[in-house]
């Protein structure tokens, strides 16, 4: 008969410009999903009415 699998080994954080992935935690079958946390792309300034002429 097969052994038993091993826990995955942990996966560092993976960083780049506008996203970071992290390992989740191995649900109840095993399978070990990664999270995906985004970055803004751009600042939001409040909007202010123009001059009149």
């Amino acid at each position: 008969m097969s052994e038993p699998q091993k826990p995955a080994a942990p996966v560092p954080d993976g960083q780049t410009r506008f996203f970071t992935t992290r390992q989740m935690a191995p649900n109840e079958k095993g399978f070990v999903g990664y999270e995906t946390l985004w970055k803004p792309f751009q600042k939001e300034v409040e909007y202010k009415t123009p001059k009149k002429p």
